[in-house]
């Protein structure tokens, strides 16, 4: 009895200590990463991912001309993996136009990636905003879209422009939005839903609302959510597009466009993306869609 009544003791004196450490223990850990990503940049090399290059630009006339240089061939090393003071990075750097695209396709997905300007700048654009884009849903053949790119939805990233839509050969969405001029639309969540198609009278553009874009050569933060046929862009944390009823148009026919790779564009200027990763999701979170996401 005594023997027990010790055991009992000791086992008391043993939970209380263990009560006492337990929120030590959890102050001192570090929290769980969050489950389901998927890293889609190695940070040693483009593996999982595809290059393509268009046609080049004649120096004389500013014009692109000639066959595309085409699929995985890369004279100039458009596409590079580098270390940049904090990590490694995918650099592109403009000098063609074209496209680096993900070997595998996604759907019902949550993509984040961060980018920033360099400083070079070629011709046509030099001179101009520095431009890129990140394409999702990206279908069919490349160099659909004068040569370069694949049908796909855009998220524009442009100087000052980051976030806009551009619907790509033959990408359409409706989208809710306030009519500035017959050629300009600005996202506005209670606006009037228009429906973007190249050859319509709205066009395939819509600029997005706010800005929320960090100083050149700054990090920026993208996040894109998708589900279903809509999907929802968001710069820096901020809510700044949702796009419903995604499609594509062939031929006049409108059919769903909610699945593809992923491209990121070369379009004239030095840029770099790093931190690239996708989760799936079963929906599109509800503090999201109220304008309340957050950088993870």
């Amino acid at each position: 009895m005594r023997k027990l009544m010790h055991t009992l003791s000791v086992m008391n004196d043993l939970t209380k200590w263990v009560l006492l450490l337990l929120p030590l223990f959890f102050m001192n850990s570090k929290p769980e990463p969050q489950q389901g990503w998927q890293t889609l940049f190695n940070g040693k090399n483009l593996s999982g991912w595809d290059t393509y290059i268009g046609p080049l630009v004649n120096p004389a006339n500013q014009k692109f001309e000639g066959e595309p240089i085409g699929l995985n061939k890369d004279p100039n090393h458009v596409f590079s993996v580098v270390n940049e003071k904090d990590g490694a990075a995918i650099r592109i750097s403009g000098e063609n136009f074209g496209g680096i695209s993900t070997q595998q396709e996604f759907e019902n997905y949550h993509l984040q990636l961060k980018f920033k300007w360099g400083e070079l700048a070629w011709a046509p654009k030099k001179g101009k905003k520095k431009d890129s884009g990140v394409l999702y849903h990206c279908a069919g053949p490349h160099g659909a879209d004068y040569g370069f790119w694949m049908r796909s939805q855009e998220f524009q990233v442009q100087e000052g422009d980051c976030g806009d839509y551009w619907g790509v050969a033959g990408g359409v969405a409706d989208i809710p939005a306030n009519k500035k001029s017959d050629s300009e639309y600005i996202y506005a969540s209670s606006g009037q839903l228009y429906h973007f198609a190249a050859g319509s009278k709205t066009g395939r553009h819509c600029i997005k609302n706010p800005d929320a874009e960090n100083p050149t050569g700054q990090w920026n933060q993208i996040d894109i959510y998708c589900h279903g046929d809509t999907s929802v862009h968001v710069v820096n944390g901020k809510l700044v597009m949702v796009l419903y009823h995604n499609a594509q148009s062939d031929q006049g026919i409108e059919k769903p466009l909610t699945r593809g790779k992923l491209q990121i564009q070369s379009e004239g200027a030095e840029v770099f993306y790093k931190d690239i990763r996708i989760q799936p999701i079963s929906i599109i979170p509800p503090l999201v869609l109220k304008g309340l996401a957050a950088i993870q």
